[in-house]
């Protein structure tokens, strides 16, 4: 029996349904590692994580079976076994499980207990639970293999433990939230190799998957809660972990060598992060040749070119300002500012003509009428048509650039400025979008493909936000301020708070009931509203899913 094992932790990237893809980059991992005995890949990697309902085609399933049986038999030259997750059958049910290959064969499976139903996750109406998985002996070793919900109830790692497991083997699909990281190791983690006083080996996936996006930064914790390793956040990984057999009284345990403890990503680097690989990997996956959007002179089209550029680098983005007859110098000035910063090409098509177009058009039916939010949202959609048809003609995918707060209460055109294919912003609130401009005015992301220093004019991030649609408005013309804006739609989106719990903390009770019955009533606009990358705790799509036609307040 060995003293010694070498367990390789792979924390890859994936692409959800390229069966062939992704098990062709598990046999380039093992390839590379021939000293290793076991490599662990994430949850799901056969497949891709999350599948939603991708996974209930039968085509598929009968597919991953087949690759994983050519997988296990790569494994028949003696070297690297594998533990690879995919999803498995049993009596008409299916599982999401992982299976351990080893000597050209699939030597074990198990199948994941606990089902989140939560949140993003609706796991519960695409698998049946398994049974309590039991330990599974390799090398000289018991593994407990609980698959990534399974520990976070105590039961699994408790049942493995009192059957003999000796080393915890987790394997994930864990997407980014702020400050997950540290929940996922303080508070999940430590807390079971503590309580069983096995060590765990955490491995996750990173990258973007439509509107979520996984950060990596997998883990070994020890039985006493220490850190033996971690893996870099926002990158691919592949790192070789040492495990060996010391004597623990009449018996033995396995410890890991120590190994590098990557440093973790700070606020609000992590979000910027996340927003720049969701981009890149939607675009990438997607096999769009670039990004286009319009420039306005504003922080968020600012933000929105900053964070293309630091995904996709400067030649592949492509930005339009759309000038009407209330747009400021000082917008024209910021918005060749920016662009030049970044490096990106710009154009200017003004839009007066299109404009007088429809004005003309239109004038019989208005006749009699004063100009209002209509002739303001008409602006808004030449330009959403304008940005289409440049993206229709050229192939470039069309980026959104509002922010949540804009979302929340619907402060945004739909088939306007609502146009577009992917939204970075659509999970940040306004005051978030502040904090991230002065952040890369002074930081460069450590996955950015942008260049270092400041890639928007100062001015952008400190003069009033307006949509410029009308003469000298502002904002705050028809919004709280975004500091007060933003704390009551923490309360009434992220908390589900209601209008008096709000009240209580200090906010204007008619302000609190005017921003809950806008956010209702902007429930249709979201529907329709392009995908964007999930931040906080609760995104407007996957998170929180409210009925349009509803009747129901708080106030």
């Amino acid at each position: 029996m060995a003293d010694t094992l070498i367990i390789t932790l792979a924390q890859l990237n994936q692409r959800v349904g390229d069966l062939a893809a992704n098990a062709a980059a598990m046999l380039e991992v093992r390839a590379k590692a021939p000293r290793s005995d076991l490599i662990v890949f994430p949850e799901m990697q056969l497949i891709g994580y999350p599948p939603e309902d991708l996974i209930l085609k039968p085509a598929l399933i009968e597919r991953a079976a087949v690759e994983l049986e050519q997988l296990a038999r790569a494994t028949a030259d003696g070297g690297p076994a594998m533990l690879v997750g995919s999803v498995f059958v049993r009596d008409g049910a299916l599982h999401n499980g992982v299976a351990l290959l080893d000597g050209g064969k699939i030597v074990a499976t198990r199948f994941k207990y606990e089902l989140p139903n939560y949140g993003t996750f609706d796991e519960k109406r695409l698998f049946l639970p398994g049974p309590l998985p039991e330990p599974v002996p390799f090398r000289g070793a018991v593994l407990g293999l609980p698959i990534c919900e399974d520990i976070w109830h105590p039961d699994v790692c408790r049942h493995l433990a009192q059957l003999g497991a000796e080393i915890f083997l987790c394997v994930n699909g864990s997407p980014y939230e702020i400050d997950k990281d540290v929940l996922r190791i303080d508070g999940v983690a430590k807390r079971r190799a503590i309580d069983t006083g096995i060590p765990l080996a955490y491995v996750n996936r990173v990258g973007g998957q439509d509107e979520v996006v996984f950060d990596g930064a997998s883990f070994v914790v020890g039985p006493e809660g220490a850190l033996w390793a971690q893996l870099p956040e926002w990158e691919e990984a592949v790192v070789e972990t040492v495990w060996n057999k010391v004597p623990s009284g009449n018996s033995h345990r396995w410890r890991c060598q120590a190994a590098e403890v990557a440093e973790p990503t700070e606020h609000p680097e992590d979000i910027y992060c996340a927003m720049v690989m969701a981009l890149r990997d939607y675009v990438n996956k997607n096999r769009f040749p670039g990004v286009l959007l319009g420039l306005s002179g504003g922080i968020d089209s600012a933000l929105c070119a900053a964070i293309a550029v630091d995904a996709l680098g400067a030649d592949r983005v492509w930005c339009v300002m759309l000038p009407s007859r209330y747009t400021s110098q000082e917008s024209l000035d910021d918005a060749a500012g920016c662009a030049q910063m970044l490096g990106v090409r710009l154009d200017t098509v003004p839009i007066a003509p299109a404009v007088d177009g429809f004005t003309d058009m239109l004038s019989p039916l208005f006749a009699g009428r004063e100009p209002d939010l209509t002739e303001e949202n008409l602006q808004s959609r030449i330009r959403g048509t304008t940005l289409m048809a440049l993206s229709n003609k050229f192939g470039p995918m069309l980026v959104t650039t509002g922010n949540k707060s804009e979302m929340s209460v619907g402060y945004a055109t739909i088939y306007g400025d609502m146009n577009g294919g992917y939204n970075p912003l659509k999970d940040a609130y306004k005051t978030t979008v502040f904090a991230l401009s002065r952040w890369r005015n002074e930081h460069r992301p450590r996955i950015g493909m942008g260049p270092d220093g400041p890639v928007m004019p100062e001015r952008i991030i400190t003069k009033p936000p307006s949509a410029e649609l009308r003469p000298d408005q502002k904002d705050e013309d028809s919004l709280p301020p975004y500091d007060v804006l933003d704390a009551i739609l923490l309360g009434l989106v992220e908390h589900e708070k209601s209008v008096s719990q709000i009240t209580a903390e200090g906010f204007e009770r008619a302000t609190v009931e005017r921003i809950e019955r806008l956010l209702h009533l902007a429930e249709y606009k979201r529907r329709q509203a392009p995908p964007g990358v999930k931040l906080g705790m609760r995104n407007f799509g996957r998170d929180r899913r409210y009925p349009i036609t509803q009747g129901f307040r708080t106030a």
